[in-house]
């Protein structure tokens, strides 16, 4: 494996020229350029709130893409999820040791083939204060030595994936077959540019709707104690006084606003209303109120709309080099070695961050 010190730069520059004809469109089969906004991924797909709420435009995505194959609509399929009355998701939680695996679990259902942590992809810029504001918790518990747990609520509204491998004579763009003729081996820059105007991978699969979710901090020891009940005995074998007493702020260091994925104020109000235990004299808002409540989720299922983007499987370019072997492992060599460029260049690498 060959290693270029300096093409983080190289193609640092090159992204900044015009990528040509793109639109921006969640399509299956459509092409994106993962390293234009690597580290940054949530600022052009809506997977979790931005810091700045004061944009009027509802959006899910806009990061540009571009169609690599003609006629792949036969090989696509998506359906909606709109029976009324019923709630088409699911509530979980993940147990988090540290905040790495509390970035990992949020992003679980996101995978960018060739990567061995996708959710880099989204997380890699992150700055404490920012992550913090992201996951709905103060800052000071996302530095110090803390655990967690993820509480989610998912209404799943769209799937659309592939249905089938696409086939090997399966016809490319013009465009397309005209830049893999310009990629020459050994050339790093050719590489590089076909990144810029085709891209490195292609969407197989999405599912978007909307979610809720809530981060609990825990002390080390409190947390392997939650964790170990549970196991044990599984969520539903607790008991509700026991579930809520885990997760109640006299257990937890602290409980974490109740967010949703796409920032929808309506929907977080009527979490904060509708989401309220009260025990004696201490008042808290939690998301274990919905657990095992039909009723409530019936309620919240109007409010979930197709907001946000809830799993998102990309796939390498690999299909379209299937007839020149040596030119698919020379811009692979190239696609890896500027993942782990971009890895050790992001904030998240650096423990003064």
């Amino acid at each position: 494996m060959r290693s270029w010190p300096g093409l983080f730069w190289l193609l640092t520059l090159a992204l900044l020229a015009d990528g040509g004809r793109r639109e921006s469109q969640l399509r299956i089969g459509k092409a994106i350029n993962i390293f234009l906004r690597y580290g940054y991924l949530g600022i052009s797909m809506r997977v979790i709130p931005l810091n700045d709420n004061s944009e009027p435009d509802r959006w899910v995505f806009k990061e540009p893409t571009k169609n690599i194959y003609r006629n792949l609509s036969g090989l696509a399929e998506s359906h909606e999820d709109t029976t009324p009355g019923i709630f088409h998701g699911d509530f979980h939680m993940e147990f988090c040791e540290n905040r790495r695996q509390l970035f990992q679990a949020y992003f679980r259902d996101f995978s960018i083939e060739r990567m061995d942590k996708p959710w880099e992809a989204f997380t890699g810029g992150w700055f404490s204060d920012n992550a913090a504001k992201k996951l709905g918790i103060n800052t000071s518990f996302i530095q110090g030595d803390y655990s967690y747990v993820l509480v989610r609520v998912v209404r799943f509204r769209e799937t659309g994936r592939l249905n089938a491998e696409i086939p090997v004579h399966q016809p490319l763009e013009p465009d397309v077959r005209s830049r893999m003729d310009k990629l020459q081996i050994g050339n790093i820059t050719s590489a590089v540019r076909f990144m810029e105007d085709v891209g490195t991978h292609y969407v197989n699969s999405y599912t978007t709707g909307n979610s809720l979710y809530q981060v609990f901090v825990y002390s080390r020891k409190n947390y392997s104690m939650i964790k170990e009940r549970i196991k044990s005995k599984g969520l539903n074998g607790l008991s509700k006084l026991d579930l809520y007493n885990y997760f109640a702020p006299w257990f937890a260091e602290h409980l974490g606003q109740i967010r949703s994925a796409s920032a929808n104020a309506t929907v977080e109000r009527w979490a904060r209303r509708k989401l309220q235990y009260e025990y004696y004299v201490v008042k808290y808002v939690t998301l274990l109120k919905l657990h095992g409540n039909s009723t409530l989720l019936r309620s919240l299922d109007s409010l979930l709309g197709n907001d946000a983007i809830l799993q998102l499987d990309l796939k390498s370019l690999k299909p379209i080099f299937r007839e020149e072997p040596d030119k698919e492992s020379w811009y692979h060599e190239v696609l890896d070695n500027n993942v782990k460029l971009w890895e050790l260049n992001m904030p998240q690498s650096h423990p003064t961050r």
